[in-house]
This record gives C-alpha cells, sequence and structure tokens, in this order.
C-alpha cells in the first residue's frame, strides 16, 4: 500500500507552488523510503520551479535534507528501517569508468529510485533532483541514504545534502585550498558562505568575500571572510589584487553562476592560480575569453559539481566536525517554517533576506 503524505508541487513555470497530496510507493528493489525531518529552501528548487532546470512538471521540489529511514527493499544490505540518514542526489554505481578508476564522485552514472511517486489521480511527479524531500515521507535510491550520526538535529545535517556541501567541497576539494593560501569568494549567499568556511577551515591565510549586499558581506564575516569588497561600489579584481601584494588570489571560487562574475574570477587569480565555479549557470548564458588570457595565465579552471564530494566518506566526517565544535553548520539556518510556508520564503531567499529558510517537519 502506498503512503499517503503531504508534499510541496511546482504545477508550472513560475506558478506559485502548493501543498498536495502525494503517494509514495513501497520500496523497490535497491529503493528507501525516508521519514523527512527537515529540508533546507535551495535556490535550486527556485530553479525547478522557474524551469531553469527542465520542464518536466509537475516536481515535487526539496531535495537539501535529513531523516528516519521508514523501510527498504529488497537486496538493501547496508541501510535499515530506523537509520537517521543525510539525502544526497549522486548515488554513485561503482561500476563506471570513473569509479573503477577509484573517482567515484565523478560517477557518470549517479541513479534515483526506478518507481515514481505520483498526485493522487495518477500524475507521476519528477522529484527535485532525485529526491523530493518537501514531503512527509519520500522515495529514493537507498545509495541516497547517507548515515551520520542522530546526534545531529536534522535541520542542521540535511544542509549538507546540497547548498552546504557545495561550497565546502568547491574549497576542500575542488579548490583544494591549503594552510597560507589567498582565497576569493565571489557571492556570499549559503554557498558562498560554506565555500569560505571551508577555506578557513583548510587554513587559508586570507579569504576575501566579494558581494553587491553589505548584509550578505557582514554574514561572510561570520563564516571566516578576512577581508570584504563591495563591487558595486569598487572593481574587485583591483582590489583583491591589492589585498594579495598585486599578485591576486590562489584560489578564485565563483558562487554566482554569471559570466560576468566569472571573468571577475578568472582575473583576480594569481598566475598559475585556481578558478572553480560552483554557482550554476541558466542555459541561455555564454562566456567569451581571450584565448591567449587563458593559455597565458596558466593553472586551472574548473566546474564543481556537489562540491566534487563523496557522501559516504564526507557527510559523516563533516557532522563529526560539527558535533566536536568545529564546523558551525548551525550559523546557516535563519529560520524555521512549515510545509505551506515554503512559496513565502523562496520570496525571502529572493530578496537575499536569509542564508537557509529550513522545512522543518
Amino acid at each position: 500500500m502506498p503512503y499517503e503524505v503531504q508534499g510541496v508541487i511546482a504545477r508550472g513555470k513560475g506558478q506559485p507552488v502548493s501543498t498536495e497530496t502525494v503517494l509514495v510507493p513501497d520500496p523497490g528493489p535497491g529503493e528507501a523510503v525516508v521519514n523527512v525531518k527537515a529540508c533546507g529552501v535551495c535556490h535550486t528548487d527556485l530553479h525547478y520551479r522557474e524551469g531553469g532546470i527542465n520542464d518536466d512538471f509537475p516536481f515535487l521540489l526539496g531535495h537539501e535534507a535529513a531523516g528516519v529511514v521508514e523501510a527498504v527493499g529488497e537486496g538493501v544490505k547496508d541501510l535499515a528501517p530506523g537509520d537517521y540518514v543525510i539525502l544526497n542526489w549522486r548515488a554513485v554505481c561503482g561500476a563506471c569508468r570513473a569509479c573503477l578508476r577509484g573517482r567515484p564522485w565523478y560517477c557518470f552514472a549517479t541513479h534515483n529510485a526506478a518507481q515514481k511517486m505520483t498526485l493522487a489521480d495518477g500524475t507521476e511527479l519528477s522529484p527535485a533532483l532525485g529526491i523530493g524531500a518537501f514531503a512527509e515521507k519520500t522515495l529514493v535510491a537507498a545509495g541516497q541514504c547517507t548515515k551520520v550520526s542522530a546526534d545531529a538535529p536534522p535541520e542542521v545535517a540535511g544542509l549538507l545534502g546540497c547548498g552546504v556541501m557545495a561550497g565546502l567541497g568547491a574549497a576542500l576539494n575542488t579548490g583544494n585550498v591549503s594552510r597560507g593560501d589567498t582565497v576569493a569568494v565571489i557571492g556570499c549567499g549559503g554557498v558562498g558562505d560554506a565555500a569560505i568556511l571551508g577555506a578557513s577551515l583548510a587554513g587559508a591565510a586570507k579569504i576575501i568575500a566579494v558581494d553587491v549586499d553589505d548584509r550578505k558581506l557582514a554574514w561572510a564575516r561570520d563564516f571566516g571572510a578576512t577581508d570584504k569588497v563591495n563591487s558595486a561600489q569598487a572593481d574587485p579584481v583591483e582590489v583583491i589584487r591589492d589585498l594579495t601584494g598585486g599578485f591576486g588570489a590562489d584560489v578564485v571560487i565563483e558562487a554566482v553562476g554569471r559570466p560576468e562574475t566569472y571573468r571577475q574570477a578568472f582575473y583576480a587569480r594569481d598566475l598559475a592560480g585556481t578558478v572553480v565555479l560552483v554557482g550554476v549557470p541558466t542555459p541561455e548564458m555564454t562566456l567569451e575569453l581571450p584565448l591567449l588570457d587563458v593559455f597565458g595565465r596558466g593553472g586551472a579552471l574548473k566546474s564543481s559539481w556537489y562540491g566534487d564530494c563523496l557522501p559516504s566518506r564526507d557527510f559523516p566526517m563533516l557532522i563529526d566536525l560539527f558535533l566536536r565544535g568545529r564546523l558551525p553548520l548551525e550559523r546557516f539556518v535563519s529560520e524555521k517554517i512549515a510545509l505551506d510556508q515554503v512559496e513565502d520564503a523562496f520570496a525571502r531567499m529572493h530578496r537575499g533576506e536569509v542564508l537557509r529558510s529550513v522545512v522543518v517537519l
């Protein structure tokens, strides 16, 4: 018998979301049903609602979540009812060429649940990032469940399911920030601030926060930024160079996802420095750079998918750091809201008033 729950649905491009009845099937082979305890309101969910990802409406939104396993399907060995988990959207296959080369964080065959959740009338739903966690229960592939310590509150633990992990990983995994490095982060929302926190955790000597909003720059200070630049008032490339002895930063993390901010990142790095793109562009955006500059400046231009994380490795380690007081994940939680308040949370997020609204169920 399917589970009957309430979930947040986006029915069409730009339409306000609604809370509706969702039918969640019993888990099939390799699947799990999870009781969602908390789910962050991520900008990616707004992208889905606006048709910026694809047009497979209706969507069951929500993906940045933690919860407790309700049931597992046939063949699931390392997961059991009662396990406390963070949901991830890159369940690795273990068999593709990336996995077989020992680089599972690049897995080319990540997978989701095979069955579909539906509306009460049978309409199939597209779960955001294969998760769909703005719901009391959701169906996922068992590999999308990462067990962590239940001592971490779900409203905190769930943040590692997307935005915070993306930022931390952009600094720690993709950017390989190390002790003594200079780092600049362009865009100081949730992902950018997580990148700042990651750079601080890695021992960066100087961390320069760049944004057009003084309120966000103040938040960035709380996560470890040593310097700040309001790019609406000054040229960030010039200021970053001034703050780094005229050279530019060793690592520049672009957490906006726009051509103009990417160009700033490109020219704000030191020779042989690294640019990390973790901000998500939209399909119509294009980038033009002089090829001679790409050649002449050397270094690395990288994209960071999910912070190049391996959930089974990174989630438990980061939760352990949180529980030991070394990773202040709780600072990302601006407010706790109910399931029927997601639309209002989207508006506050769009206005830059919050780092993370978190739905608590």
